[in-house]
């Protein structure tokens, strides 16, 4: 890795529901981080643990003190659920990155009739008119080709890493599935994340 990437100070801010894996995805990637000698602080900013619920958790790479991200502050956005995504966008700053789920998650308002689910259209559009870099993947269908539906959170990161916005290449997460996930998930994992880099292209 070279020594710019290794200096680089980014703010990474996640956003998901509740079983999704979105917790879990970061800490994967502030493990990739440390692994890789970088100084990581991370944690959750606001997060439901029943399944469905809003979870959100920031990672900050490079040096920084806390792992807090305010609105337009984020470099880079991973959305796990793309109205989680859409809700999550002003804590981007203008010209970041968006890597998104494009896979709905009804939340339970929508189901009841209580709220309409916004489209995939309006939701580009708005995503594109604050990021010059997005890209949205079907994660829970990569996930379920990979062998789990669980592992569309590591298709999400498999892009984010192979894009070259983040100073942490694709072989380093794919190290750090190895050396952290428990041996059991690790073949989902690999696979999900090879489709997420193969998506990106």
């Amino acid at each position: 890795m070279k020594t710019e990437a290794r200096e680089a100070r980014l703010r990474i801010y996640f956003v998901g529901v509740g079983g999704q894996g979105t917790l879990t995805a970061t800490n994967l990637l502030a493990r990739a981080a440390l692994d890789a000698g970088l100084e990581a602080v991370g944690g959750e900013v606001h997060g439901m643990a029943q399944r469905g619920g809003v979870v959100e958790s920031a990672l900050l790479l490079g040096g920084w003190r806390s792992p807090r991200v305010d609105h337009g502050e984020a470099d880079v956005l991973l959305g796990f659920e793309p109205l989680e995504t859409l809700r999550g966008l002003p804590y981007l700053r203008r010209g970041g990155a968006v890597f998104s789920s494009s896979d709905p998650l009804v939340p339970l308002s929508v189901a009841l009739g209580q709220a309409t689910y916004p489209g995939m259209e309006r939701i580009r559009r708005e995503v594109a008119a604050v990021a010059d870099r997005h890209c949205f993947l079907p994660c829970r269908s990569l996930g379920r080709e990979a062998g789990s539906v669980q592992s569309g959170g590591t298709a999400l990161l498999g892009a984010a890493c192979a894009s070259g916005l983040l100073p942490l290449d694709f072989d380093a997460l794919t190290a750090a599935i190895r050396r952290h996930l428990p041996a059991r998930i690790q073949a989902a994992n690999l696979a999900a994340a090879e489709l997420g880099r193969a998506a990106l292209a």
